[in-house]
């Protein structure tokens, strides 16, 4: 099975579960890899590269998901719109649709980069809080589908979502110097990053869909 992965901080808790599950389960050998940002995990999908993967959400309604996503509620500082010309962002799909649909103006950046900007003093218009400022809903800006291994990959789901993942110092220390941050900041970020798809979430993302579907 290939698995698809979003290569942000977003989904490192995610991460450190998959390589614990797949070590005892005895599954290991049969997965694969492939990891990079939205637009390209999303194409991979698409195009039956790979199996299953966290997609970005304006896609999913051509899949079978899992109650699996990346959510912000009220804030998820890696997601802004940032004075300048109005310019998309080629890693995204689903965040450069919601700053069309939230009619905001100006430039669209996500992911690491997005982070380590706030982080660094940068100003800008976070699409979680904006959202949830209009809508009083979180936003779901990714999740986990397949187009195969449905039992598989509900179990991981499920699994995932029964118990905190408590990441390792030695990790926490190697991601968060890739990003030239402190693992201090590194889990104040992943405070603001939800999973689970509840009510709140499912509604939110029909919303955001049927909202698209109008511009």
């Amino acid at each position: 099975m290939i698995f698809g992965s979003i290569s942000y901080l977003n989904l490192l808790p995610f991460q450190v579960f998959l390589k614990r599950y797949l070590r005892y389960s005895g599954t290991k050998m049969a997965f694969t890899y492939k990891r990079n940002v939205p637009s390209h995990i999303n194409k991979a999908l698409r195009k039956r590269h790979i199996h299953a993967g966290f997609i970005s959400s304006i896609e999913s309604p051509r899949y079978a998901c899992t109650d699996l996503g990346i959510i912000g509620n009220r804030a998820v500082y890696s997601v802004f719109v940032i004075e300048g010309e109005n310019k998309t962002d080629k890693e995204s799909a689903t965040s450069n649709q919601l700053a069309k649909v939230l009619n905001l103006e100006g430039e669209v950046i996500i992911g690491d980069k997005a982070l380590k900007y706030y982080l660094n003093g940068g100003k800008g218009i976070d699409l979680a809080t904006a959202w949830y400022e209009q809508t009083h809903l979180p936003f779901v800006f990714g999740r986990l589908c397949y187009n195969c291994h449905e039992k598989l990959i509900n179990n991981i789901a499920k699994k995932f979502m029964q118990r905190p993942v408590k990441i390792p110092q030695y990790i926490l220390k190697k991601e968060a110097k890739k990003r030239d941050i402190t693992p201090q900041q590194l889990l104040w970020y992943l405070k603001h990053i939800e999973y689970q798809m509840d009510y709140k979430a499912k509604k939110s993302l029909k919303f955001f869909l049927a909202q698209k579907t109008l511009n």
